[in-house]
């Protein structure tokens, strides 16, 4: 596999946290109650500060050759 469709993989893979993240958070804050409530938005919140950190690693390892 190339470098450049590995960094793609890679996206794709920050791309499934971010929306996952939205769908906990969304179901955390308004579904569910207790500690469910708070365990879910944790996960989600720590799914999206991966997916933040996994974007910049993407965009400053710059273009590849391929």
């Amino acid at each position: 596999m190339t470098p450049a469709l590995q960094k793609m993989w890679i996206s794709f893979a920050a791309m499934f946290f971010m929306f996952i993240s939205i769908l906990s958070i969304y179901f955390s804050r308004y579904k569910l109650k207790g500690f469910l409530r708070v365990f879910t938005a944790i996960i989600a919140y720590i799914l999206m500060i991966s997916a933040g950190l996994i974007i910049l690693f993407v965009v400053l390892t710059g273009p590849t050759d391929a």
